[in-house]
Parts: structure tokens; C-alpha cells; sequence
């Protein structure tokens, strides 16, 4: 007998999942693909009670320590690692479990007040290779516009494409949790790439880039690069791209965000 759920605690952003369609889509997304699965914030393991049946070698990272209970209701102890994802240097992990060689499926309703944070986590660690990820809307939509149709571009955008590719797998309306959130959500399946646009040891080279570039969003970029980088040289690169000096940073393309990284930090 499965035991009854606990309370959600809205300081870590809980939101149970009770739609039964919607953790079907999620538990199948990767099935066939992945080698080893990982959840981050299984909570009382509502996804876990269905990924734990795929019969691939399957860990779980939760915080609240309340979980643990009802996590071994599918899973055995060994499988639990009670802690904070953002404390965890996931390459590590994966090598003290032995799955570094594995294909890894990272799942994971994220809880919407660290979302951002944890996704630059994934997506710097290589041996992750697909991921389905529950965000809330506006914060999936910055990822994969799906729901804005201009002036979209930010720096997770840049991170998340430039890393993986990444498609809407469904929209997922408050009444799917327990307790319903006060905003939409949306679940996001991303591929990492074979070739990533810009190699992975230059991560943190090109978050910094991206950083600069999206500092001031609102104000013309030409203006706001030279603040950083020498002013004749955006100057020259803007020309060359045909890029012009007034455009907003969240009106570039993918394309041409990369081909300014790769001229003004090279």
C-alpha cells in the first residue's frame, strides 16, 4: 500500500504531479535511447515509481529529507542520494556510481525557484545525453521559444542550443499538480549534440560573453559591448557581420550571437 502524500512545501517549490498522461509522456520520452537514468527532485517519487520499471540502472538526488520514505517504496536506499543537486559536481557522481560510460537520461520536474541554475549544471556535464525537464512556462519558453515569436533571444537560449536540441514535448496546465501552481508549465525534450556549436571547454568563456551581452537588454548592443570589449572592434565585427550597432540583444539570432562571441573572444 503506497503511503499518502505529504504536504508540499511551496520554500522549495513543490507541486506534486498527478496527471497520469503527462508521466506517461515524461517516463517514455527517452526509454529506448538512454542507458542509465537519473532524477533530480523525485519528491515522493511520482515519476520514480514508473522510471524505476525501464530496468536500466536508475539514481534519484533528493533534498527533503521527508522523501526518503516513500522513495523506497520503488527504489532501494543505495539507489537515493539525499542532498542538494546544486552541491553536486554531477561528473563526480557519475563516476563514483560508475555510469560514466553510460548514456544518461536526466529527468526532472524542476522546482521553479532554482531551475536556472541547475540547467547551466546539466548541461556542462557531458556524460548527460538526453533530458526531459519540467519547467514553468515563461522559464521553458527562454529555453524553447514556443510561446514568444519575437525578440526572444537570452543567454539560457544561447547555453541550451548551443549545448542540446531542444523541442516542447507538452504543455501542462496547474491542474495537472497537487496543489495546482499559479502558473503554466511546460516540459522540454533536449538531444545533446553530437558537435556542440561552441566546444564545452569554452563553457564558462562564452557564459561570460553572454553575460555581457544581455546585462542591458532593453538598450542598443553596439553600446553596451563596447563597455567590454574595444570599441573599434564590435564596431568592425557589427560591420562585417551586418549586424547592425542599435539592435537589442534579445532581437539577435542564435546564429549571429555565436559568430559575436567567436570574433570578440577569440
Amino acid at each position: 500500500m503506497k503511503l499518502e502524500l505529504p504536504y508540499a512545501d511551496k520554500s522549495l517549490g513543490q507541486h506534486f504531479l498527478r496527471d497520469q498522461n503527462v508521466i506517461q509522456k515524461i517516463c517514455s520520452d527517452f526509454k529506448d535511447e538512454a542507458e542509465a537514468v537519473l532524477e533530480i527532485g523525485p519528491g515522493p517519487g511520482i515519476l520514480t515509481e514508473h522510471l524505476a520499471k525501464l530496468e536500466k540502472p536508475f539514481l534519484v538526488i533528493e533534498k527533503d529529507t521527508r522523501f526518503q520514505v516513500y522513495l523506497e517504496q520503488f527504489i532501494q536506499s543505495s539507489q537515493i542520494t539525499m542532498a542538494d543537486a546544486l552541491s553536486i559536481k554531477l561528473s563526480e557522481f557519475f563516476r563514483e556510481k560508475n555510469l560514466s560510460d553510460k548514456k544518461i537520461w536526466l529527468v526532472s520536474n524542476l522546482p521553479y525557484n532554482v531551475a536556472s541554475p541547475l540547467l547551466i549544471n546539466f548541461l556542462q556535464t557531458p556524460e548527460i545525453k538526453f533530458m526531459t525537464l519540467m519547467f514553468q512556462k515563461e522559464v521553458a519558453d527562454k529555453v524553447f521559444p514556443f510561446a514568444t515569436t519575437k525578440n526572444f533571444m537570452s543567454s539560457l537560449l544561447v547555453l541550451s542550443q548551443t549545448y542540446f536540441e531542444c523541442d516542447l514535448l507538452l504543455k501542462v496546465p496547474p491542474g495537472a499538480f497537487q496543489p495546482p501552481p499559479k502558473v503554466d508549465s511546460a516540459v522540454l525534450t533536449m538531444t545533446r549534440r553530437e558537435t556542440p556549436l561552441v566546444p564545452l571547454d569554452e563553457f564558462l568563456k562564452l557564459e561570460k560573453f553572454l553575460r555581457a551581452t544581455f546585462s542591458q537588454k532593453r538598450k542598443q548592443l553596439g553600446g553596451v559591448l563596447k563597455s567590454f570589449y574595444n570599441a573599434e572592434a564590435v564596431a568592425k565585427h557589427f560591420g562585417e557581420l551586418n549586424i547592425p550597432l542599435t539592435i537589442r540583444a534579445e532581437a539577435l539570432t542564435l546564429e549571429q550571437v555565436l559568430d559575436l562571441y567567436r570574433r570578440l573572444c577569440s
